[in-house]
């Protein structure tokens, strides 16, 4: 028999309107699970028991009286970067420690308005910065396919939870891969959505220009689910676009015939992992089995995604994080006088990575310096934009590897920023364009690692990624597979 925590959340939808099982056994059933395992995985930062069933019992009040919503009783958990209302919401730091919003974050609302349970907060790099959980500064989430690997980054709790059965689907944020990354290190579906997509009001600011919710789940039909509750213009947010937002599970037909798959040349570099390389080409080979025409096309200034983002992210970081001083918002460290609380506030508020890309930031905001580094970084961001723009003109989706390797163990890049920073190499291209992004399981390494392909698409056509996706995932059983031994 199928566990309910093994049911993707268009399984569980379906059970829950046939009062198979309520909402509340569902819940416990993910509350056990996450008692039982999370104290290995470390997945969570914040378990809500008593909210969580106490919002499942309305749900099957509601559902009794013949009230139905699209995710009506089912059990989802938050990063800890989005605002949740009387819940602590530390952002991986212990400058936020204790923290408890008075508002939650637009996309959590519009989750709870249809219906969702939310299990808690879910452990993630702090302030969001890292590819591998490692810097949160409360704990290390592990990769429930392998506990001595990282689950990425920084969305590793978010894609965990996920890949584990500790939630039927999570929120992450993605500012340079970070649900994309961790999607394909966890072997789950994980969407980027465009900028502007969804809002990002109450979602606490590391990049602003780059920064944006999205969800992770089981399966692509899931995250289009999860896509269409949270999308939407939010008066809240100046840089969501007043857009119609698609029905997105009419356009997961199956069919991908006539479609013009882009492979980009740049992606497929010297360093990347032979077994994700193959399995990411027969991917592609899959799709064009299916009807899909495959085209080479070029990005030529790929090359200099890492290099761009690595200024304008930090130096976006330098100016969002100049709030946390102990005066004005987080954690005081009071020594009396206000230049020596500032500094002990934020030296020992922050931590290592925090405060590498804050120096990094305000160097490069810095007088005599932000032209040459700063303006010149927005200036190639802009041709990077334009190349996908050209190939968009020619192509209804780009193909290339999630990543260049699988999971890497504990530890292994700590000591070196740029092996850690080049984990993000295939998807910073996508985040400085603002376009969206899917990432689907495609096969595992020799280790049994899950390998991701990522669907690249033009600026709010997420339809159209979602709609390959699925009809990869639905020819193929990777998506199926879960971690042995949990």
């Amino acid at each position: 028999m199928t566990h309910l925590t093994d049911l993707t959340i268009t399984a569980a939808l379906a059970g829950l309107r046939a009062r198979q099982f309520s909402a509340v056994e569902l819940t416990r059933a993910y509350l056990d699970r996450i008692e039982r395992l999370d104290p290995t995985l470390q997945a969570y930062l914040t378990v809500t028991p008593d909210e969580a069933l106490q919002a499942a019992q309305a749900a099957d009040t509601a559902r009794a009286a013949g009230e139905d919503k699209p995710l009506l009783g089912i059990p989802l958990a938050i990063k800890d970067v989005l605002s949740t209302s009387g819940v602590e919401t530390t952002c991986g730091s212990k400058i936020l420690k204790g923290y408890k919003p008075i508002f939650s974050a637009t996309a959590v609302e519009r989750l709870s308005a249809a219906g969702a349970v939310l299990l808690g907060k879910l452990n993630c790099d702090e302030f969001a910065m890292g590819s591998s959980t490692e810097n949160s500064a409360y704990q290390i989430t592990r990769n429930p396919w392998d506990t001595e690997r990282v689950p990425g980054g920084s969305s590793g709790g978010s894609a965990a939870a996920v890949s584990a059965g500790l939630a039927a689907g999570t929120l992450g944020t993605d500012t340079g891969g970070s649900i994309r990354q961790p999607g394909a290190f966890c072997g789950i579906a994980a969407l980027k959505a465009s900028y502007g997509r969804i809002s990002r009001y109450g979602l606490v600011a590391f990049g602003s220009s780059l920064d944006g919710a999205g969800p992770l789940a089981r399966s692509v039909e899931d995250t289009a689910r999860l896509l269409q509750v949270i999308a939407g213009h939010d008066p809240l947010d100046a840089t969501t676009m007043p857009l119609a937002v698609p029905d997105y599970s009419a356009h997961l037909t199956g069919d991908v015939k006539g479609l013009k798959v882009g492979i980009p040349k740049e992606y497929f570099i010297e360093g990347i992992q032979p077994e994700v390389e193959q399995a990411v080409r027969a991917a592609i080979r899959h799709l064009e089995s299916l009807g899909a025409q495959v085209v080479e096309i070029s990005l030529p200034h790929t090359q200099y995604s890492l290099p761009v983002y690595y200024i304008i992210a930090p130096a976006e970081a330098s100016a969002n994080l100049a709030r946390y001083d102990g005066i004005r918002f987080g954690a005081k460290v009071d020594k009396g006088e206000m230049w020596p609380t500032y500094k002990a506030t934020r030296g020992e508020g922050f931590g290592a990575e925090v405060k590498r890309r804050i120096m990094l930031g305000t160097y490069a905001l810095s007088a005599g310096y932000y032209d040459a580094y700063y303006g010149k970084a927005q200036a190639v961001r802009t041709l990077i934009k334009q190349d996908f723009e050209r190939a968009f003109e020619h192509v209804d989706v780009i193909c290339t590897p999630t990543t260049p390797k699988t999971a890497f163990k504990i530890g292994e890049n700590s000591s070196d920023p740029l092996q850690m920073y080049l984990e993000d190499v295939f998807t910073l291209p996508a985040s400085l364009a603002g376009i969206c992004g899917l990432n689907v399981p495609c096969g595992f390494d020799g280790h049994g690692l899950p390998i991701g392909m990522q669907i690249l698409g033009k600026a709010f056509h997420e339809e159209m990624i979602l709609r390959v996706g699925h009809a990869y995932e639905q020819s193929t059983d990777w998506h199926t597979r879960r971690p042995g031994g949990l």
